[in-house]
């Protein structure tokens, strides 16, 4: 199949009233073959804890491409090129961040003048992706999440230890990469509001649990099978407590990042997903 081109266009917005940097992808010549059409919802996309646009690759280009739609790569407060967090380089972050990345998502689309979305979130992005759709369901078209969390696991604690003993180490390779994708005045600041709030003692409670009987629109969940960060427990607990249709994916042999250990089989399901999402969608009456 036939692979639409894009054109990239960067450029910052204000949202929740944070600045915000984005790349805008849009289709320069839609095949009909993978062109959908231009009333097709755009993808969003919502990286991880310590992500940033650069750290998505060229995947977003290639999965926009592959499915012949838009997109929107942005990076979240205080990563990449947008506001910095700033506050000491220590100390979590508010608890309910997630819920504020919601309003910063509204406030992006928005300004972007798109009505609805899929959003397309990995870890920390696809929590974020499921409190969008149960927050504001009249912009969600579809989720579509990759080893998000909705509850606190043993695993997930021991996985940013053993971040945190890495990002320590000298010649840290991690800091190093950190400092690559945010800049090195932000770097440390990035991990630790990470970090420090996943180990706040306060914070094992958390869970968004109660929020996914309200998620009425299809949602893809994926997950890789060696994810040193969760366990099949969250795919289970999101496929079974959101309202709406929800497609399980369990990766065997891939980690905490299925959209770069497994791009083709991503892809695939993401094609698969979406034609169903399609020929189920409302037809005008």
């Amino acid at each position: 199949m036939t692979s639409a081109r894009l054109d990239t266009a960067e450029h910052s917005i204000t949202a929740n009233g944070r600045r915000l940097f984005l790349q805008r992808l849009t289709l320069t010549d839609p095949d009909a073959s993978v062109a959908p059409g231009p009333a097709e919802p755009p993808i969003v996309f919502l990286h991880e804890g310590l992500g940033a646009i650069t750290l998505w690759k060229d995947f977003p280009s290639r999965l926009c491409a592959a499915l012949g739609r838009g997109g929107v790569v942005y990076d979240r407060w205080g990563h990449g090129r947008s506001e910095p967090l700033g506050g000491p380089a220590r100390g979590s972050r508010p608890h309910g961040y997630h819920t504020t990345e919601v309003a910063a998502l509204r406030d992006l689309l928005d300004a972007e003048g798109i009505e609805r979305a899929v959003l397309f979130g990995h870890s920390d992005g696809g929590t974020i992706a499921l409190l969008a759709a149960a927050l504001m369901p009249e912009r969600v078209a579809a989720i579509v999440t990759l080893a998000a969390h909705v509850f606190v696991e043993d695993v997930s604690i021991a996985g940013i230890e053993d971040a945190a003993t890495t990002f320590e180490a000298p010649d840290s390779r991690l800091r190093a990469a950190l400092v690559r994708h945010h800049g090195i005045d932000r770097a440390e600041r990035i991990f630790y509001a990470w970090a420090d709030t996943w180990r706040d003692p306060a914070f094992r409670n958390w869970i968004i649990a109660g929020r996914l009987p309200t998620i009425a629109c299809p949602a893809l969940v994926i997950q890789g099978a060696d994810d040193a960060y969760g366990t099949p427990a969250q795919v289970d607990a999101i496929t079974r407590g959101v309202s709406g249709p929800a497609r399980p994916l369990l990766i065997e042999g891939c980690g905490h990042a299925p959209h770069l250990e497994a791009e083709d089989t991503v892809i695939a399901a993401m094609r698969d997903f979406l034609a169903t999402v399609r020929e189920n969608a409302p037809r005008p009456s």
